[in-house]
């Protein structure tokens, strides 16, 4: 028997939801006067609200739905199934067979000798778990490093560690003082620096960065250094040439742990299982989430090389750190699944066939006078607001507060497409559609976003 979608009725639910639920990330005052947006269903790239509105999808949920949303009968038998035969037990000392199978198609897809997998409940967990294993890890071969290296703006997450390693002053500072030590370095964002220097310069200036940072605090306080492979906040930076080798080899000399936080480059994003073989980071550690499940159960990964893992299979030591539903046997079902509807649906493929036309497509915008700058890969796209594209001048916080959340933001929800405009960095928007998108989408959402656009310029120029 199949429960109904809600007993609730519309202004029901609006009530229930104003008087008790709690977002995530949102100022509740908004909702003082107006409704609360809620989504009730979905079908490939789109979702409908509770009104019938639809609404193309152009951030994947956050950047994790990866097949999108018309898989959930398949998905959902998948979890039934698992529930019927064992609906939890714990990886604590046990395990079971859904674990135990998932682990091995992730090591098979990962790169190099990335072969051990533990499971955790998502990227903050994913992230938090990386930092002690670093740290354990080093513990283990009689050094004590404890610190943790990551990039400028960057975000890692919301619990306490994975707060400290993100880059965002915003977010820290109510929650100061945080886990130490962190520090951070410069970003691959080229869009405001000398538009005389080369690439190869920007990435000799990169890595001397990172290297004074080490040598500064003392290398052997440094447990890991972490990065996303093409970094989010502050839009879709992606790294110049030879910047991962030489981050490679800082790390090799220094004995630090390199850790790709792939939570949400990882399956498929930037048309490769992962990331980190398509710019060939080799590192020892990667972070995974959000398209693990595409986002249809709460479950996340960090992948340890052989290296790693080695010094934890000896004797009476052991990895001190645990999370409950860490490897749930429906979790692991449902991730399964979705790795096998990947598979068969080439849906990694689709991403590397189409992403220049994607490109090409958002391309259009540039041609807007607020639109200064288009960076990304893959299905993983930024668009920079400026105030002046000769001179690249970026907006004040007062314009951002009134351009972004005060216009943008509604503008382009009422307009039917939710995407995001932040301003962690300079202001952006962002643009990570679920990986099944295919021309119609690109056409679509690049219209609504030169109509919105053109009416922020005019509101900006009045």
């Amino acid at each position: 028997m199949s429960l109904p979608a809600t007993t609730l009725s519309a202004d029901e639910l609006q009530k229930a939801a104003r008087e008790h639920l709690w977002l995530h990330f949102t100022r509740m005052s908004g909702y003082e006067d107006g409704e609360v947006p809620i989504i009730v269903r979905g079908d490939g790239c789109y979702l409908e609200d509770i009104h019938g509105k639809r609404y193309l999808d152009a951030l994947a949920g956050l950047f994790a739905v990866n097949i999108g949303y018309g898989f959930g009968e398949e998905i959902g038998e998948a979890a039934a199934a698992q529930l019927r035969e064992l609906p939890f037990y714990t990886n604590w000392n046990y395990a079971h067979p859904r674990a135990i199978e998932l682990a091995a198609e992730v090591a098979s897809l990962a790169p190099g000798d990335l072969n051990r997998v533990f499971f955790v409940s998502g990227g903050s967990e994913a992230v938090e778990s990386a930092w002690k294993l670093a740290r354990q890890y080093h513990a283990a071969r009689g050094e004590r490093r404890w610190k943790a290296i990551a990039r400028r703006i960057a975000y890692h997450g919301t619990t306490m560690g994975a707060l400290s390693i993100s880059g965002i002053a915003a977010l820290k500072t109510p929650f100061e003082p945080l886990v130490p030590d962190t520090l951070h370095v410069h970003n691959t964002n080229r869009y405001h620096r000398l538009p005389e220097e080369t690439e190869e310069e920007f990435t000799a200036f990169l890595l001397q960065d990172l290297e004074e940072t080490i040598e500064h605090t003392g290398p052997d306080t440094v447990a890991m250094v972490i990065m996303e492979p093409v970094q989010n906040a502050g839009g879709s930076f992606t790294p110049p040439a030879g910047y991962w080798a030489g981050v490679r080899e800082l790390c090799d000399r220094y004995g630090i742990l390199l850790c790709a936080d792939e939570v949400i480059t990882g399956f498929g994003r930037l048309g490769a299982w992962f990331a980190s073989e398509r710019y060939d980071i080799r590192p020892d550690l990667i972070t995974s989430a959000k398209g693990l499940s595409s986002a249809h159960a709460s479950i996340g990964a960090v992948i340890a090389s052989d290296r790693v893992v080695e010094p934890f299979l000896q004797g009476t030591s052991m990895y001190m750190h645990g999370i409950t539903f860490g490897g749930h046997p429906v979790q692991a079902a449902i991730a399964l699944t979705n790795i096998e509807i990947m598979k068969r649906e080439r849906i990694v493929e689709h991403v590397a066939a189409q992403q220049e036309t994607f490109h090409a497509t958002l391309a259009q915008l540039l041609e807007l006078p607020i639109v200064g700058d288009l960076r990304g890969t893959g299905f993983f796209y930024a668009l920079e607001l400026v105030k002046d594209k000769e001179t690249r001048e970026t907006f004040s916080e007062d314009e951002c507060e009134t351009l972004l959340r005060g216009f943008l933001s509604p503008r382009l929800f009422d307009a039917g497409l939710i995407c995001r405009a932040d301003d962690r960095g300079d202001p952006v928007v962002q643009i990570s559609p679920p990986l099944v998108a295919e021309q119609a989408q690109f056409d679509e959402m690049t219209g609504i976003l030169g109509e919105v656009l053109s009416e922020a310029w005019g509101r900006v120029t009045r």
